[in-house]
């Protein structure tokens, strides 16, 4: 698979777990910084390789834009050490130390770094980024935060998470903005409560790393490359049961924390957020179906000198993953109902 046996990639994925834990049980910010740091510090060496220019150039555009968040976080620590007395209070610095956790997460306004770093990365990485990485400065977020910054953040998640991904054709940028997207939906679940935010935090995990893992196995990164595969019928019906649940329709799995997240906004009176919530989940559920669009047509017409026959393994893992889904859409089902 991705690590060939390779010890110093293990090495390097355990000290990124690990930093993880650092931070979110730390009992100080500046354990918390510390813990920032040996996660960039291990995630680099993960994502950069010698013989390829775009992971390289991932791996530099990553490090300075983390960098220039941390020296954010890091100032705030200081300046907490100094004004000690009355600091909570003082509007400025909480949006700051907001801003560098949004901008480490890779949330708007902080977005445009994301998407060009995603499309260097491999799929493994990209899940890593979309997923893993996303928990430390979410967790820190939720200590203290300011309203309106986070609200704002929302919704301009939400609507650039949607409306960039339409132009694209790159499998990884599309992904990119689904992260983006999905962020807002997070971060509105982490200011409700917390175990909704490992919920929804657990389901779009799940997802995306069935779809990372399609597109690794069949090295796929464009669109028109899914056109020229020759899937069985019970994977392209998983493909179009996991995209349909990342877009939350019901009745997948998918559906169920955006419905609590929904239900929520609407007992607090946030209608105008419901209204883009659910705007916006229309557009993203338009461009999953771009993607999945050949696993609607189970006779197309397929190209014999370009047809690629999937190996026994790839199927025989992709009809468990669609027996998962399978389980999630009755799950959910007996949940609603």
């Amino acid at each position: 698979m991705f690590f060939y046996m390779n010890s110093n990639k293990m090495f390097f994925l355990f000290i990124l777990i690990f930093s993880t834990m650092i931070s979110i049980s730390s009992n100080s910010w500046f354990g918390c910084w510390i813990g920032l740091e040996i996660n960039l510090m291990s995630f680099i060496p993960l994502i950069s390789k010698a013989n390829n220019l775009m992971a390289s150039e991932a791996a530099l555009k990553y490090f300075l834009t983390q960098s220039i968040a941390s020296i954010n976080f890091l100032f705030y620590i200081i300046m907490k050490l100094i004004f000690f007395k009355n600091f909570e209070t003082n509007n400025i610095m909480l949006m700051m130390i907001n801003s560098s956790m949004l901008m480490k997460m890779g949330a708007a306004p902080f977005h445009f770094w994301f998407p060009n770093i995603i499309e260097g990365l491999s799929w493994f990485n990209s899940f890593i980024l979309m997923t893993w990485q996303k928990i430390t400065p979410m967790i820190l977020l939720s200590y203290y935060f300011n309203k309106n910054l986070l609200t704002f953040s929302i919704m301009l998640n939400i609507i650039i998470g949607a409306m960039g991904g339409l132009n694209q054709t790159s499998l990884r940028k599309m992904m990119a903005f689904s992260s983006i997207n999905n962020l807002g939906w997070m971060i509105s679940s982490i200011m409700i409560s917390e175990n909704l935010w490992i919920f929804y935090l657990f389901m779009y995990s799940f997802l995306i790393s069935t779809m990372c893992l399609f597109f690794y196995l069949t090295n796929s990164y464009f669109i028109n490359q899914l056109f020229i595969l020759n899937m069985k019928p019970m994977i392209k019906i998983n493909l179009l049961i996991n995209f349909l649940s990342l877009g939350g329709l019901p009745p997948f799995i998918g559906f169920m924390p955006k419905w609590i997240i929904i239900n929520f906004l609407t007992m607090n009176n946030f209608y105008l957020m419901t209204l883009i919530f659910i705007m916006m989940s229309l557009i993203m559920l338009f461009f999953y179906i771009r993607i999945i669009y050949s696993s609607f047509m189970m006779n197309y017409f397929k190209m014999k000198w370009f047809k690629i026959n999937l190996k026994n393994n790839i199927n025989n893992i992709m009809s468990l993953l669609s027996m998962f889904s399978i389980i999630g859409i009755i799950l959910s089902t007996m949940f609603f109902y």
